[in-house]
């Protein structure tokens, strides 16, 4: 079974666990629906966007971080959120752009469309698209969208270069890329790179800081930053090491504190004039 059928299993089951009422979780939180145990869900949304928001949406939600809060959206942008699951960063920025702005969703697993649109309705908002689709392949024209959020996505990708070549693609010139998403912060030990199981948990598939970089800028991205915001240690970090069967003394001390939740920032270059009449004014 390869990497992308392994991460739709898994949303899969997230999503039912939403549809049932039961707390979604990313795999560094040692007790799913602990938040308390949950280095990488707690206190991400603040208790009045969590208000406007269905309880499913919330529950459903498996990121790392605010990627609405970070792109600092305005009214009437268009923005889209890669691997949107639940849709909670969906609602949250299609309020923030208002009705003349839209905010499209894409996720790749029919179970998490069937909820956000459960969502979308519930909480009554209409300037809002959900696209079935995956990251690699954006369903969306050259340069039709403002901003581009994601929320622990894209690290999850095999294929991380076409999935920032896609974005820079779908991006107007002068667009935003505002994402928060994994990182390595140091060398990382080969069978934890290799463990499978731990793509679906956000942490093996993500990309040294550095790497991540480079990758946005060969995509043709400038102004590029990377804000490590949340170092993960500790118990929640050993026990997920231990459910992988990685729970050695020795895997834990190679590999703790080297992964990171991080804002990530870029732009798209705005365009240039090329007409004569461009350097006269």
């Amino acid at each position: 079974m390869d990497v992308k059928q392994i991460v739709k299993e898994k949303y899969s089951q997230a999503a039912n666990r939403a549809q049932s009422g039961t707390s979604s979780c990313c795999g560094l939180s040692s007790r799913c629906g602990d938040s308390s145990a949950a280095p990488i869900l707690k206190d991400l949304y603040t208790l009045d966007e969590m208000a406007e928001l269905p309880e499913k949406a919330v529950l459903a939600s498996l990121g790392c971080g605010n990627p609405t809060a970070l792109a600092e959206l305005s009214p009437g942008e268009t923005v889209l959120d890669l691997g949107s699951g639940g849709g909670i960063d969906v609602l949250l920025s299609a309020k923030r752009v208002g009705p003349q702005g839209k905010a499209y969703g894409l996720d790749m697993t029919d179970e998490m469309l069937s909820l956000a649109r459960e969502n979308q309705l519930k909480a009554g908002v209409e300037n809002v698209e959900f696209l079935k689709g995956e990251i690699e392949n954006i369903p969306l024209p050259d340069n039709s969208v403002d901003v581009i959020i994601s929320n622990c996505v894209i690290n999850l990708s095999a294929d991380k270069d076409r999935v920032l070549r896609e974005a820079f693609r779908v991006l107007k010139p002068g667009g935003r890329f505002a994402v928060s998403d994994i990182v390595v912060l140091g060398d990382i030990p080969a069978d934890i790179r290799r463990n499978v199981e731990l793509w679906a948990g956000c942490v093996a598939g993500a990309l040294h800081q550095d790497e991540y970089r480079s990758k946005l800028l060969n995509a043709g991205f400038e102004t590029v930053d990377i804000e490590p915001t949340r170092i993960y240690r500790g118990k929640a970090f050993r026990s997920l090491l231990s459910r992988a069967n990685l729970g050695s003394e020795s895997a834990i001390s190679q590999a703790e504190g080297k992964f990171a939740s991080a804002f990530i920032r870029a732009k798209k270059p705005a365009a240039s004039c090329c007409k004569p009449q461009c350097c006269q004014e």
